[in-house]
């Protein structure tokens, strides 16, 4: 009887072991045809600065990243914001959005942002600041109810475009994507695992469509950009 019961015990064990491997395994492949989803059903809007400068879309859209010093941006960012300010004078649109993390007085992405356009000549008026970028979904989902833009480029590295240009397209937002990738980032390998998963989250979020931690009133893109100033 106590070996019968041994013995029964080995199969359970072994059973369970099994459900936990093809457990991980279901896991694992719904990971990765998410993630393959995502990136091929975006991967036409992914466009050239010549394509985009005939666009005449409402805003574009540069996404933050981080910011050292509470005063410059990191070289992520400073990519992006150049890639942002050529779209400008190209003629791609007349406003720059900037979205990012402002959630506390000691760390300010939007204006860091927007001041390092203005440095570059940018008007005051044509810059936009989203305090409350908190998220890639946050950013699109604010852009659209908060700013009204309906027609829009957005700017990123090639990783994080994917993923952004899919939510711009779940939130019925008309996107196109230019990328910024001029150089190599330190911790980039990391930040591409980070961003599968990253993709599985906002395609679940695109589906249950949460919204935003703060809306508001509403600021049209169209207008003057000094009424984000704060």
């Amino acid at each position: 009887m106590k070996n019968k019961a041994i013995e029964n015990k080995k199969i359970k064990l072994k059973n369970i072991l099994l459900l936990l491997i093809l457990v991980s395994i279901l896991v694992l492949i719904s990971i990765l045809a998410i993630n393959t989803y995502v990136k091929s059903s975006v991967k036409d809007k992914i466009i050239t600065v010549d394509d985009a400068s005939t666009l005449d879309a409402d805003c574009i859209l540069v996404l933050g990243a981080g910011v050292w010093g509470n005063n410059r941006p990191s070289p992520m960012l400073e990519d992006r914001l150049l890639q942002g300010i050529e779209l400008y004078e190209k003629g791609a649109s007349d406003r720059l959005l900037m979205s990012g993390d402002h959630g506390r007085k000691e760390y300010d992405e939007v204006n860091v942002m927007k001041g390092f356009a203005i440095d570059r000549g940018i008007p005051s008026e044509h810059i936009f600041m989203d305090h409350a970028g908190f998220s890639t979904y946050e950013s699109l989902y604010r852009s659209r109810d908060i700013f009204k833009a309906n027609k829009i480029i957005i700017v990123t590295q090639k990783y994080h475009m994917y993923r952004a240009l899919y939510i711009a397209e779940k939130l019925g937002i008309e996107a196109y994507g230019v990328t910024s990738d001029p150089r190599q980032y330190v911790g980039q390998e990391s930040r591409e695992l980070r961003e599968i998963l990253a993709r599985v989250k906002d395609f679940v979020n695109c589906i249950l469509k949460p919204e935003p931690t703060y809306l508001g009133d509403s600021i049209p893109i169209s207008g003057d950009g000094n009424l984000t100033n704060d």
